[in-house]
């Protein structure tokens, strides 16, 4: 990648039989470490793209959608996708790009898979060190063959794609603990409260209202990843008392924030969606 300026179930989406083989040609893998926040615009690559092993806050807009990238997934993003990417302060994340001819549950959309530690083990070796090149495809093939293909939701929000809406979303996700009403929101982009809202409901299928509570769980999500105390996550995305942010994440995500903070320290690949 080059710098340019989940079911609510958790279970994995049943793989269909390949329609093509899987012929990987090569992989390359590096690690990105964030010292100040970071953006990398709309961009496309000739190779797929894997972006996982996330500490702290990454989030990328790819196929009309805002995902928030968490610790316990990767993101896939087919080659050709047009996307950006967006990183705070002390991120890190390792970036994979992915030569080769894939089955079409990943070749067709950005979707958000499982990055079992064999496979995280196996790129970073490859990117280490230098392999035999029959061990070397091998290895490669397997990595690939370990992804598994699980429900985006969880992590994707639907971004607005008119002008005006596009700006309050932006703002929203920027400072999620703004707390405009919608008058004011329709006063600064010039349209009616009833229009606003039709618009909203029509673009992402969400009120507004519904629409910023799952913005600032999104947010929310990576700033729990990167170590914040659940008091410090809540005021930051615009809760001032803690038990109504667990309150408000547990509606959206199905557990509490401490449920999904202890499932990444104990390496849960579904503690995006899990229960209690």
């Amino acid at each position: 990648m080059t710098r340019q300026a989940i079911s609510q179930s958790g279970q994995t989406v049943p793989r269909a039989t390949p329609e093509v083989e899987v012929h990987v040609r090569g992989i390359s893998t590096q690690y990105f470490e964030c010292a100040t926040p970071a953006t990398w615009t709309d961009h496309v690559h000739a190779t797929h793209e894997l972006l996982w092993g996330a500490r702290g806050v990454l989030t990328v807009e790819a196929d009309g959608g805002f995902f928030a990238v968490p610790a316990t997934l990767g993101l896939w993003i087919p080659a050709g996708v047009v996307h950006a990417v967006k990183s705070t302060q002390g991120t890190g994340f390792y970036c994979s790009n992915i030569d080769g001819q894939v089955v079409p549950h990943l070749a067709e959309r950005t979707v958000a898979v499982t990055v079992p530690a064999a496979a995280q083990e196996l790129l970073r070796h490859m990117s280490a060190y230098d392999m035999e090149d029959s061990l070397r495809a091998g290895s490669e093939q397997v990595v690939v063959g370990l992804l598994d293909v699980v429900d985006a939701r969880p992590m994707l929000l639907p971004m607005p794609t008119d002008p005006r809406l596009e700006l309050i979303a932006r703002a929203l996700l920027d400072d999620p603990a703004l707390d405009r009403s919608l008058e004011e929101w329709s006063a600064e982009v010039a349209i009616s409260v009833r229009n606003l809202s039709r618009l909203f409901h029509k673009e992402t299928g969400m009120t507004f209202a519904q629409w910023r509570i799952h913005a600032r769980v999104r947010v929310a999500l990576g700033l729990l990843a990167a170590g914040y105390p659940v008091s410090s996550v809540s005021r930051r995305v615009g809760y001032n008392n803690p038990s109504a942010f667990v309150q408000v994440f547990r509606k959206v995500m199905g557990h509490t924030p401490g449920w999904y903070v202890s499932s990444i320290k104990a390496g849960n690949h579904h503690s995006l969606a899990g229960t209690e």
